[in-house]
């Protein structure tokens, strides 16, 4: 008599921690087994190439910038948006590539739809370990931004807690985003979408000198919320200003839970 491995409907909205955990941990376990080390340290060497490359070597032909009403070396501008392109890069290559291979190439998740654990608590479990990761690359970065006296140590605990909250928003989107994947050929859209966002979010250069409506458009990008919050943390210039990135990436990252939750629920049930 055939097993079916449908999930169980009127699970979606069903989390329990333990399930959570189950799902990181099995993570954690995979990842022990597997040359993921290498992945990790790919991660942490990528943003500090860029700074050391852009930010402390065509920073030397920029010159200081003003910056919320305050003059800093382009090196100081440039590491906050190091620090959150790399989030970025780091959660939407574990949320679309590794979890499309569990999700529709290995079929990881349809013997976890045999079990109690629902789809969204698949999908917490998934965002709990890309938040863990990136915390190691956030920490790294975070030390080598201090040891070269581009932030101030008291400016580190509120950096940390953000980064792990634009990992968070990240990794949702990009869970959500790779329910709606056909094949490893559309990882190339991803890949051209981050690219843009890494390029005209305010990474490099004020968004206020872009055309105005370039620079509207690039406002609403995520990356370009995730660079003024980590930047402004960054620069200890936290105002009232500051809450509207917070909310943007709150409001999204529990927008990309529900979705994906829906859509892995979805894809199980077929």
């Amino acid at each position: 008599m055939p097993v079916s491995t449908a999930a169980a409907p009127g699970r979606t909205a069903t989390v329990r921690p333990a399930h959570v955990w189950a799902v990181f941990l099995r993570n954690v376990e995979a990842a022990r087994h597997a040359s993921y080390l290498w992945v990790l340290l790919s991660g942490l060497f990528e943003p500090v190439f860029f700074l050391g490359a852009i930010g402390l070597g065509v920073g030397t032909l920029v010159g200081d910038l003003t910056v919320y009403g305050h003059e800093v070396s382009y090196a100081t501008f440039v590491a906050p948006a190091m620090l959150a392109s790399s989030l970025m890069n780091g959660a939407v290559s574990e949320s679309t590539f590794t979890f499309f291979t569990r999700l529709r190439m290995t079929k990881l998740h349809d013997a976890t739809a045999c079990t109690p654990v629902s789809s969204l608590a698949i999908v917490c479990g998934e965002m709990l370990w890309n938040v863990a990761t990136s915390a190691v690359h956030a920490v790294s970065f975070l030390a080598f931004m201090c040891a070269l006296d581009l932030v101030q140590p008291a400016r580190l605990p509120p950096l940390f807690i953000a980064a792990l909250l634009v990992s968070a928003a990240f990794s949702t989107v990009g869970l959500a985003l790779s329910t709606f994947l056909r094949g490893t050929h559309d990882f190339d859209r991803v890949n051209l979408v981050t690219f843009s966002m890494f390029v005209f979010s305010g990474t490099f250069t004020p968004t206020d000198g872009y055309p105005a409506a370039l620079g509207l458009l690039a406002q609403c990008t995520p990356l370009a919320q995730a660079v003024d919050l980590v930047r402004s943390l960054s620069l200890d210039t936290v105002g009232w200003a500051t809450a509207r990135p917070i909310v943007y990436l709150l409001v999204l990252m529990a927008a990309g839970l529900l979705l994906a939750g829906h859509r892995v629920e979805r894809i199980l049930r077929a």
